[in-house]
């Protein structure tokens, strides 16, 4: 659907004897797999490799919009919404918190899975865990619409698959749509439901939608207006990145969303000081909100 394009920015050596290696990404170029998919490559090359382990494939026109376009889905998560102030949050705010779901975690939150979705996987129960109590920490009007989107890697959705070695961007971003009052008073199952029916959604047909949908609406940008954006990076592989100096210790992005404050949220793999292995989400909230949200959490995690 579009293009990566990654850059290394600077590396920062610490006393410790440690470094932080920064880069950035242009979402027109890639996605968070190409990203990953160049970090290896810059790694393995760091270490003696000729070439990396992984050619990159260029070849865009593997989703390139159809001819004529044909929008075949729903896409809410671009459709017009009602813009208001009550709906903006301000950096100073806001307040920033780190939160681990280990298998004990996520054991607790499944407790709360009906028998009819317990085949749910971490990231469908972890994401409707945290959008419900998001939401019911935000205390928004009951009649409010509120929004889910998140990211699903479409790679494996083609038939013949895209290559191995492709970076562009390969994402979609299905959106959930709920009012406030069903999602705050109805059970952990309903929010878990419509999550996965929308991953269940993305089929190879889904993504040719999406993208002829870019043509048909002049590439309109996804609506934040109420909305609460997760992206998983456990499978991503950039922690396992090594340049010659072991494995990192963390990957991922230094803090919230500066530009709309509390709007992502992104899975990322951790170790907490038991040795567990786990997620861990950077949940960014009002300062009033995130005392709620954590009420809420520990409601469900006990």
């Amino acid at each position: 659907m579009s293009v990566q394009k990654s850059r290394i920015k600077a590396v920062t050596r610490l006393l410790c004897g440690g470094f932080i290696f920064t880069s950035q990404i242009y979402h027109t170029i890639g996605d968070a797999i190409g990203m990953s998919q160049f970090t290896m490559a810059i790694s393995e090359m760091a270490q003696g490799a000729v070439a990396p382990s992984i050619l990159p494939v260029w070849k865009r026109e593997f989703l390139y919009a159809r001819d004529p376009p044909r929008v075949t889905f729903p896409h809410p998560e671009y459709d017009d919404v009602v813009h208001t102030e009550k709906n903006i949050i301000m950096i100073k705010e806001m307040t920033e918190k780190s939160f681990f779901f280990g298998p004990t975690e996520i054991s607790a939150l499944r407790r709360f899975v009906p028998e009819h979705l317990k085949g749910c996987t971490t990231f469908e129960v972890l994401t409707a865990s945290l959008w419900r109590c998001r939401t019911i920490a935000l205390q928004p009007s009951p009649e409010e619409d509120m929004r889910l989107m998140f990211f699903v890697n479409s790679r494996g959705k083609f038939n013949p698959p895209i290559p191995v070695g492709y970076y562009g961007n390969c994402v979609v971003l299905p959106c959930v749509v709920s009012k406030a009052e069903d999602l705050c008073n109805k059970p952990l199952g309903y929010a878990l439901e419509l999550v996965m029916k929308a991953k269940a959604s993305v089929t190879e047909e889904y993504v040719r939608s999406t993208t002829d949908l870019m043509v048909v609406k002049g590439r309109p940008h996804y609506k934040t207006d109420s909305t609460y954006i997760v992206t998983s990076l456990t499978r991503g592989g950039l922690n396992k990145a090594n340049f010659g100096w072991g494995e990192a210790i963390y990957a991922g992005p230094p803090n919230d969303d500066q530009d709309i404050p509390g709007l992502f949220s992104m899975y990322l793999p951790s170790i907490n000081d038991n040795g567990e292995y786990g997620i861990v989400v950077l949940i960014g909230l009002p300062i009033p909100a995130m005392e709620l949200f954590i009420n809420q959490l520990k409601v469900m995690l006990t």
